[in-house]
């Protein structure tokens, strides 16, 4: 069961330079949520990540988090709950997974200390939880692409976040690696009650791990809700200006979607 409200936006208004990218959204997450986010390219899905994440500063508009205004919040403070796992990990290749893990443990360092006894050990912990302990001694550019993803999830599980953000998380994975991070992230949700708000490309994974679904277009909010709510072939159709044919998973009778090639007459009936 979903808990209070963790995080809230109002009317929030962003971009860069001079160019909008987030128009107006308004949206809720409970403690305890596992959120997808999705949309076309370039309908704002990783900007809207940012704004939430701190990475980028909204134009307007109000957000709140555990009940303060974020802007409110230091940003050494606001990251000892707040973790986000971005796309880019060039910066932990020349770290090994233990040293990367570690980098979770900054925000509750006090200035100029190293880590103690402690650190190490929720660092480990980590990287236990992430499957990863095994290679902590490793270079980061000596993993796989799926050994890397782990770590770098490590590293924002040795913050200790109430709230976890991440930026498409199975990218850059073939499907087998796609499952393996999926279904981590499903059992630290699950057994920690660890609140997840990802960004997401691939419809289907998102109909099976994700509780709630934003579906972004031009910038707003199109669609959220259950799975089953969002990913129906007229919202998929409507945004996404292709033709699809949803079906359940036989399996999980959650919502599949099926492309159709563009000669095809197949449509939903």
């Amino acid at each position: 069961m979903n808990g209070l409200p963790i995080f809230k936006m109002v009317d929030v208004n962003g971009g860069y330079l001079k160019t909008p990218v987030i128009k107006g959204i308004s949206l809720e997450i409970n403690s305890g949520d596992f959120v997808g986010i999705i949309g076309p390219n370039g309908s704002g899905k990783s900007t809207l990540l940012r704004i939430m994440s701190r990475v980028l500063d909204p134009w307007s508009g109000s957000i709140v988090f555990d009940g303060c205004r974020i802007d409110s919040i230091s940003i050494k403070g606001f990251c000892r709950k707040v973790a986000f796992v971005s796309q880019d990990i060039s910066g932990y290749l020349p770290f090994t997974a233990l040293e990367a893990a570690l980098m979770g443990r900054i925000p509750h360092l006090r200035r100029l200390n190293t880590e103690t006894k402690k650190d190490i050990a929720i660092a480990e912990g980590a990287l236990h939880l992430t499957g990863a302990l095994e290679f902590k001694d490793k270079r980061m550019d000596e993993l796989s692409a799926g050994e890397q993803q782990r770590v770098i999830i490590a590293k924002a599980l040795a913050q200790q976040p109430a709230l976890l953000f991440l930026d498409e998380p199975t990218s850059h994975l073939d499907i087998g690696h796609q499952i393996q991070v999926m279904d981590l992230l499903k059992k630290l949700n699950g057994r920690s009650g660890l609140t997840i708000v990802m960004v997401l490309h691939d419809l289907n994974l998102a109909s099976e791990y994700c509780r709630n679904i934003i579906l972004l277009n031009e910038g707003k909010v199109f669609k959220e809700g259950k799975p089953e709510d969002v990913l129906t072939y007229q919202n998929i159709e409507s945004v996404y200006n292709t033709v699809v044919v949803v079906r359940n998973n036989p399996i999980s009778s959650k919502p599949y979607v099926m492309a159709v090639p563009g000669d095809s007459t197949c449509r939903n009936k």
